[in-house]
């Protein structure tokens, strides 16, 4: 095997990585002058200044988040990874030096926020004081976004977003035809199945996320079918946005991550919906249902919201999914950190996989105390990453072998990129499910709804 080439940095001898190549990081920095890099992090630290001296000022230095963190964990307890490190490496020195930083620390500190850390908020529920430091994180990233200096893949989703108002650069026509021929693909299968669009009134708005309609095709034709097979009143929206992810989020592109959610909700208010279903997804859930409403100065929401795993749960307890056989393979949770650590889908989440599987085997730690699948944050976009994120996810491979499980099943989008990196670096004699999959083999479908051939 190849000697990957090692970077150390010339600010601080203790950070040594493997040489990595992004044009977003590399080539992005060849045109900031020092005064615009100054200019830039006046313009973010300035107006949160006091929050930020709350949490620098606040801090210990005690070394309880680090234990927390899975890239330090994963990476032999090395304490460059250590979630307190990451903020001394970055805000700390700009501040220390009075924001007069160059061009290459910039790229380092990119390299940092970026690829080294997934917001999953994990380090703030063990220190002692709960500050957040994923808030510190997210006004370097900002900085970094301001200046243009994100990894390659990350900022053409973000582009993709401002321009086709989706992360895939599908068009509206595009969009529509898809759903058409999903329609006329199952509607073949079971009588009166339809994909309603722009229905005034019904029960339910879906969202997908925008990779469904291009390459994950499957999980709309299984999201048709429960919501048949379950009797329920839905649609899709015609018009943008229908994308219920929001990666500019990740970036702190205040202006896109407000667009995004704007035309959700105004889709939702358009047409009147009850209830806001996103489909399995984490961070959507997180985006659409906690940062959009300051976002945008809406106080209460007028429809409940869902992501799609809280939906099903309550479509069991209702009676309106009925479960017809049980999975008999043992399976773990990966329990997505924005839809139990930050929304509290935990138990609705294990209610469900008891109801559908003969034996479930716990992950330990678990529920909100989970570890991150090392793909939120925006990280799942970074495929020319790969190498360096599974080597600072071996924590959760680790898990995943401990249980013994044959299934791990992972409600999110951005999770499952993660969990199947990890399965196929370490060779996990598992394999990754999302839930719409479990229900497709052990839901009861009515017979009256059978076509007969």
């Amino acid at each position: 095997m190849a000697i990957k080439e090692k970077v150390i940095s010339q600010f601080f001898s203790e950070y040594v990585r493997e040489l990595n190549p992004d044009p977003g990081l590399d080539d992005s920095i060849k045109d900031l002058t020092p005064e615009k890099i100054e200019k830039t992090i006046k313009s973010v630290l300035g107006g949160r200044s006091a929050r930020i001296k709350a949490v620098l000022d606040t801090c210990i230095h005690c070394g309880l988040c680090s234990k927390a963190c899975q890239w330090y964990l994963s990476n032999n307890y090395d304490p460059s990874y250590a979630p307190v490190a990451k903020m001394r490496m970055t805000i700390w020195e700009m501040i220390n030096r009075n924001y007069k930083v160059d061009a290459e620390f910039i790229k380092q500190c990119a390299r940092i926020v970026f690829t080294e850390c997934n917001i999953c908020h994990r380090c703030s529920m063990y220190c002692p004081y709960g500050l957040d430091i994923t808030f510190i994180i997210g006004m370097v990233r900002r900085i970094c976004f301001l200046l243009g200096v994100v990894p390659q893949r990350m900022m053409d989703q973000d582009h993709s977003h401002a321009t086709a108002l989706n992360q895939v650069w599908l068009s509206q026509n595009d969009w529509i035809d898809t759903i058409q021929w999903q329609e006329e693909e199952v509607g073949a299968e079971y009588k009166d199945l339809r994909i309603p669009i722009d229905k005034e009134g019904a029960e339910v708005m879906w969202l997908p996320l925008g990779a469904e309609p291009k390459t994950s095709i499957y999980h709309i034709e299984r999201h048709a079918k429960i919501m048949h097979w379950a009797g329920v009143d839905w649609t899709v929206p015609g018009r943008d946005v229908w994308d219920c992810s929001n990666m500019a989020m990740f970036l702190r592109d205040f202006t896109t991550q407000n667009r995004i959610v704007r035309g959700l909700f105004d889709n939702a208010a358009r047409l009147r919906i009850k209830k806001f279903v996103m489909t399995e997804c984490g961070h959507s859930r997180f985006s659409s249902t906690y940062a959009a409403p300051p976002m945008l100065g809406w106080k209460d929401l007028p429809f409940k919201m869902y992501q799609s795993i809280e939906f099903f749960h309550e479509l069991l307890m209702e009676g309106r999914i009925k479960i017809k056989r049980k999975i008999k393979e043992p399976v773990t949770i990966h329990d997505p950190c924005n839809l139990v650590r930050r929304a509290g889908a935990t138990e609705k989440f294990r209610e469900m996989a008891y109801a559908t599987c003969e034996k479930v085997i716990e992950m330990y730690p678990n529920k909100e105390h989970n570890f991150c699948c090392n793909a939120g944050g925006g990280l799942a976009s970074l495929s020319n990453w790969t190498a360096h994120k599974v080597k600072g996810n071996r924590i959760k491979a680790e898990q995943i072998m401990q249980t013994g499980a044959k299934i791990v099943i992972t409600s999110c989008h951005n999770c499952s990129t993660g969990i199947r990196d990890i399965i196929k670096y370490y060779n996990l004699p598992v394999k990754n499910v999302y839930f719409d999959e479990i229900l497709m083999e052990t839901m009861d479908i009515p017979e009256n709804l059978l076509m007969k051939h």
